[in-house]
């Protein structure tokens, strides 16, 4: 085998990664069919039998061209007049022909020619003539065999059933056309410039090995949405056509009743400005006299790094089909689903990118182009984590919607797409927990938009799996009190599963039945927060001492759930304002979407912490004076709501001193006698309250302060 390495074939633009999947198509179908091809960084290799001589005598001497028309559109060279004149030329040549590369060609036009008389007299289908033109094209595509029929199957895709008509993927414009424009007006241009007229044959080592001869003269000829740049040979336009017959949409057909046919084409979604630095909202849409229409969508194309045959590939891109329908845009999957599908069907194809390609409106609105938006990484290996953004596939469309209503606000416009950015970045770095953070804090984010009232239809965070706390264990303290503080409740049954109610997430938010509680009908429906919402999403501090304020007006202190206690360690690093508390809290907000049943029978504990220092003794007064339940002594001191006010005031020294006497009510005697902090710190104290500790650490707690009393209880 020699290998043949195609730096003529590149990831940008499309025309020349098209061109990579046409030459190993026309390779395989007509030259050598024991070959491979392959990515290797930004470069395409094949591997064939042949030399790279008997390469460039093929496609001079022998190569077949696939024929490709569109005599429902533009320029089509089937019908009579002045703008059919060049296409005409070229099929008039090719028809008289004798050689054998254009045997198909010339057998496809006389079936063409044939099937045109049948259907329309003659006559090209007008513009507004849709019965006429699917008429057309479902004879054509009962009649055409063979290479005809992957040239079909790309440029369009019947759809029955329902929705009737036909689906035109965006990757060959609308049906072979862009505007005014022809796709196979100019492939027809590219044959008989290079395979009739053998006049660009200098160009093809270029075209192939992008060696150092020289081009020559430009090609002033459109090359459309593949080479917005239009520098290119007609070589590059010819291999790239015959790379886009082997992405080839289908229709798929839902599976419930009375379910409409879907079209289908590789790899494609609808379009979402966000994963890309130039992300713009604008870039979601077609403009159309000030209109904002349903845009054309992205296409995603993977780079494999094993060798491949044609029919490997082919395959590949047949399992990228993604569901598109014609009622909701270009596409119902977006990119959010795509990610996480392509990431573990890349993983198990051997795929190490997709690149993506935006069919974006530019030149003044009046042309698409195919517009490169980054690359999207795939995972080493399958992460289970990745099933984690599983549960916000029916919420993040909901949201996306709401944040480009007409009058949705700027910040929630921003929001949702900084989340949508996080969202892309965990799919592609899944074992990184800062990833899975960042998405946690953008939807702490949407949630503290919500409450005001901004896009509050969408619903709030859905509920979230055990796994996010694996998948966003970075081994900070921060993390840890943000679990403990998000899962702890007034109580639990036998089974740890949290009391109805008791739990902390309503002071946060108002949920009725899983949504926001709303009072009022149609334009007058507005939220109706309850009363027991304390946390306000503004200072991490303040919400703390709000949550435990409010619980002990309650009479309902607060529990550590089943291994999610807060450690020594990490309470004495926030007590010494070693801890950001607004990070902390705003984890904690989101987290406390996790699914409370599931964690309590199958908790995922974050990592222990690694310093095993004790809180100040002081503090650890006042933490066992508040202690919700019996102490490990038997005792149980009771609840003061004036020693957090006193602290949350700044004056720790009266909050220390009332802990002190209903210890020593309790027959317990500490070494502390008094005790005072600055007032910042005081209220550091008073925020460390709201991260729960288990009845070890208050055991642990109660040693430390007096371990006689243990003694005797034991005794």
């Amino acid at each position: 085998m020699n290998l043949h390495r195609l730096d003529g074939c590149a990831p940008t633009p499309l025309a020349h990664y098209l061109k990579a999947l046409g030459i190993l198509r026309i390779v395989s179908e007509q030259l050598d069919p024991e070959a491979r091809g392959w990515w290797e960084g930004d470069r395409f290799v094949l591997a064939s039998q042949k030399t790279e001589q008997e390469l460039l005598d093929f496609f001079l001497e022998s190569y077949e061209p696939t024929p490709m028309f569109n005599p429902w559109g533009a320029r089509s060279g089937f019908y009579a007049g002045s703008s059919e004149k060049t296409s005409r030329q070229v099929l008039e040549r090719i028809a008289a022909s004798s050689a054998a590369r254009f045997d198909r060609f010339r057998q496809a036009i006389d079936v063409t020619r044939r099937t045109i008389i049948d259907v329309t007299g003659g006559a090209k289908p007008g513009d507004t003539d849709k019965d006429g033109k699917l008429n057309l094209v479902r004879e054509l595509r009962a009649k055409l065999r063979g290479a005809p029929s992957s040239w079909l199957e790309a440029v369009i895709a019947i759809v029955d059933s329902g929705d009737k008509g036909m689906y035109q993927p965006a990757i060959l414009g609308t049906g072979g056309s862009e505007g005014s424009g022809s796709y196979t007006a100019a492939f027809m241009k590219a044959v008989s410039v290079c395979l009739l007229d053998r006049s660009w044959e200098h160009a093809l080592r270029c075209s192939l090995f992008a060696s150092d001869a020289a081009l020559g003269a430009i090609w002033e000829e459109s090359f459309g949405q593949f080479v917005p740049s239009g520098v290119a040979s007609p070589w590059d336009l010819l291999l790239a056509f015959e790379g886009a017959c082997g992405v080839r949409s289908s229709v798929a057909k839902r599976s419930e009743e009375s379910a409409t046919r879907w079209s289908a084409s590789p790899f494609f979604v609808a379009p979402v400005s966000t994963g890309f630095s130039s992300a713009s909202r604008i870039d979601e849409f077609a403009l159309n006299k000030g209109k904002e229409l349903p845009g054309r969508g992205e296409q995603w194309f993977p780079f494999w790094s094993a060798p491949a045959t044609s029919r490997e590939v082919s395959n590949l891109f047949a399992q990228g089909r993604a569901l598109a329908t014609r009622k909701q845009g270009p596409g119902t999957t977006d990119g959010h689903s795509m990610s996480r599908a392509v990431a573990r069907l890349g993983i198990a194809k051997g795929i190490t990118a997709f690149v993506r390609y935006g069919y974006l409106q530019r030149n003044n609105q009046a042309t698409h182009f195919a517009v490169p938006l980054g690359r999207f990484l795939v995972p080493d290996k399958v992460s289970p984590r990745l099933a984690c953004i599983d549960d916000l596939e029916a919420w993040l469309p909901r949201l996306r919607r709401k944040a480009r209503d007409k009058g949705a606000p700027a910040r929630l416009t921003h929001a949702e797409r900084r989340l949508s950015d996080a969202v892309f970045a965990a799919a592609q770095h899944p074992d990184e927990p800062l990833r899975w953070q960042t998405v946690l804090l953008r939807l702490a984010d949407i949630e503290a938009l919500q409450i005001t009232g901004s896009g509050y239809t969408a619903g709030p965070i859905p509920r979230l799996r055990p796994e996010w706390v694996s998948a966003s264990d970075d081994g900070a303290a921060e993390f840890r009190l943000a679990v403990a503080l998000a899962l702890q409740a007034g109580g639990f049954d036998r089974n740890w599963v949290p009391f109805w109610g008791s739990g902390v997430r309503r002071h946060w938010v108002t949920l009725k039945h899983g949504r926001y509680a709303t009072g009022g009908t149609g334009a007058q429906q507005r939220l109706q927060p309850g009363t027991d919402r304390v946390i306000l999403g503004r200072n991490g501090v303040d919400d703390a001492i709000a949550l435990v304020s409010r619980r002990l007006v309650e009479a309902s202190p607060l529990l550590a759930a089943r291994r999610a206690a807060a450690a020594p360690g990490d309470l004495a690093a926030a007590i010494a304002g070693e801890v950001d508390f607004d990070r902390t809290l705003a984890l904690g907000r989101a987290l406390m979407a996790l699914r409370a049943d599931d964690w309590a029978k199958a908790p995922c504990p974050p990592s222990p912490a690694s310093r095993g220092d004790f809180p100040d003794d002081a503090w650890v007064v006042i933490r066992l004076a508040t202690y919700p339940s019996a102490l490990p002594n038997g005792m149980k001191v009771g609840l003061d709501p004036a020693i957090v006010r006193r602290l949350e005031a700044g004056d720790a020294a009266t909050a220390i001193a009332q802990a002190l006497r209903r210890l020593r009510a309790a027959g317990i005697s500490a070494p502390v006698r008094m005790g005072s902090v600055p007032p910042r710190i005081s209220r550091l104290w008073a925020a460390a309250l709201a991260f729960p500790i288990s009845h070890k650490t208050a055991a642990a707690f109660l040693a430390r302060l007096d371990p006689r009393s243990l003694k005797e209880t034991a005794a």
